[in-house]
Formats: C-alpha cells, sequence, structure tokens
C-alpha cells in the first residue's frame, strides 16, 4: 500500500487523542535536573514543553503573590528544545540552562513543565562503524522516535577500547537523518559513521542509538469502510487517526479538482481509538456522519496507525 510522504513526515497526529496515557512533570527551581523517564518497553515522546508561567497556583508555595501574578509568560522554542533532547530516550535529564534565550518574563517565579508519552518501541545500539538494521513485519512500517549518535555512559560499545575514548559521557547529537532515512520502509540498514552523522565528539568512540516501532498505516477513502485486523491472540492499539485531507494524490481518483485542492483538512480524532482498541479485528467507515465534515466540499480519507499487541 503506497501512503503519501506527508503521511510519514507530519506525524505529530498519531498521537492526538490516541488514548495513551499521558505523564507531566514540573521543575520548580531553575538548573534542578528536569528529569523523564519511561518503563523498559517504551520511550519518551514529548507533547508539549513551557518554561514560564501560565498559572497563579503551579510552584507558588513560599513565593510572594507578586512574583506569581504574571500568568502569560512563556519562553519560545522551549517543546522544540526538549523535544531533540529527549524524543526517543528511556531517560532523559535536563536543566534549564539547555533553554537559551532571554528571561521571558523578569521577576516572575517561573517553572519548566513538560508533558510527555511513553510509546512502546525497539531500541536499538549500534556501536560506531556498524551498521544499523532497523525491520518491520510483514506489512508494517517503521516509525522513527528518536535517533542519538555520541556517548551517554561509559559501558555501551567499550569492549577493547582504552580509557579516554569511552570517559566522555557528555557527547549527545540527536539526529533526524535516521528517519529520513528509514520512516515508512519495512526495512532500513544505516551506518552508525561519522561520515553519516558527523563527529559530535572528536576521539570518542561513539554508538547509535535509535528507538522506533512498527505499525501498521490504513488509508481509507471517504465512503468506504476501514477494516484493522491482528493475529490470532493479539488485539489493536491505535496511536491516533486522522479525517480529512493533507495531500492532492490520496483518493483523488476521478475527483474534480475543486475536490482535492484543500490540502490544510485536518481532523484528529479518537474514535477510532474509542471503536477498535483491544479488538481483535474492526471495521469503522470514513464517513462524515463518524466524524464530522472538516472540510465541506473537499473529498476526505481516514489515516489510521496502528499495531497488534
Amino acid at each position: 500500500m503506497l501512503v503519501s510522504a506527508t503521511l510519514y513526515l507530519a506525524s505529530t497526529w498519531l498521537l492526538v487523542d490516541a488514548g495513551i496515557p499521558k505523564e507531566t512533570v514540573t521543575t520548580c527551581v531553575d538548573n534542578v535536573v528536569h528529569r523523564l523517564s519511561c518503563d523498559l518497553e517504551s520511550v519518551i515522546s514529548v507533547e508539549t514543553s513551557l518554561y514560564g508561567r501560565t498559572d497563579n497556583v503551579t510552584c507558588s508555595e513560599g513565593t510572594s503573590p507578586d512574583r506569581v501574578s504574571n500568568t502569560h509568560c512563556s519562553l519560545a522554542g522551549v517543546a522544540d528544545v526538549v523535544k531533540k533532547r529527549c524524543n526517543g530516550k528511556k531517560v532523559c535529564e535536563l536543566s534549564t540552562d539547555v533553554l537559551g534565550g532571554s528571561d521571558p518574563c523578569r521577576n516572575t517565579a517561573k517553572y519548566l513543565q513538560t508533558t510527555y508519552t511513553c510509546l512502546p518501541a525497539f531500541h536499538r545500539m549500534t556501536c560506531e562503524h556498524s551498521l544499523s538494521h532497523l525491520s518491520c513485519d510483514q506489512g508494517q512500517v517503521i516509525v522513527v522516535h528518536g535517533a542519538d549518535y555520541g556517548r551517554r555512559d561509559q559501558t555501551t560499545c567499550r569492549y577493547g577500547r582504552p580509557a579516554n575514548q569511552i570517559q566522555n559521557t557528555a557527547c549527545s547529537s540527536p539526529t533526524s537523518k535516521v528517519a529520513e532515512s528509514c520512516q515508512g520502509k519495512n526495512s532500513c540498514i544505516i551506518k552508525a559513521s561519522n561520515s553519516v552523522f558527523g563527529d559530535p565528539c572528536v576521539g570518542t568512540y561513539k554508538y547509535l542509538e535509535v528507538a522506533y516501532n512498527c505499525q501498521y498505516r490504513l488509508v481509507t477513502c471517504e465512503h468506504s469502510y476501514a477494516h484493522l485486523n491482528c493475529d490470532y491472540g493479539q488485539v489493536i492499539f491505535v496511536y491516533g487517526a486522522d479525517y480529512g485531507r493533507r495531500d492532492h494524490t490520496t483518493c483523488s481518483y476521478r475527483r474534480p479538482a475543486s475536490q482535492t485542492e484543500n490540502v490544510y483538512c485536518s481532523n484528529p480524532t479518537n474514535i477510532v481509538a474509542q471503536t477498535c482498541n483491544g479488538k481483535s479485528s474492526c471495521t469503522i467507515r470514513a464517513h462524515n456522519s463518524v466524524f464530522g465534515d472538516p472540510c465541506i466540499g473537499t473529498f476526505k480519507y481516514l489515516e489510521v496507525a496502528y499495531t497488534c499487541e
């Protein structure tokens, strides 16, 4: 099944209202460790992150009222920084000193607050100069949650290496190159090498850390039925769904241009998750009567990302 590249590149909709529990961490003091963590079989996916203040209650204990009165304070770009550092990792620690930028509201008591989910994922570690093999079962595609090339401990990929090549554990270089090479494919090979990722710490022996999972991607044209199926003993888990149109080509056969020109019609929905999660098979219609009409006059389609557990 061919699915547009847009579906893979604009993947943030996949987690919207998918029924995945959210975690929130709030750190009240600057330059104190802000720690995100997931269980062994899952990795971090940051949804929002704020440095500033949006209410007068959070982190207000022992603080004078005039320092919590400004509730319209936020530093721009914080979510992007936290996502780059933490997505795809099991544990991520940072503090406000990595955020950069100027003080968004002087004399206001600020806090760093991050909301994230823990996604089930495969975790691959590949030593420098070796090949990383990512693969999925037939009919599934790779979805990369995060990748990092560098060194964050002294034990991984240390065999036969002198101490001076493994002592730098502050070498982290989050990279989008794995996603660019592998996203949406059934299998993929990428080399853990400076020639691919650059050299974030000269003289240090590095490794490539990749977190990904395998998903079924289903696209169903308006008025048709989407059929989600799992093998015996497994049940459906929907990561997310969207009903609308995000490109000109999907479900365009014999449709006039006026019905496919609006590619900014996106309506993330939890209806598929509510209907299908926990079942071994499920059928749902791609229709306005089920999802509403996010763009009248446009011929729409239903996109579903799911896995079998």
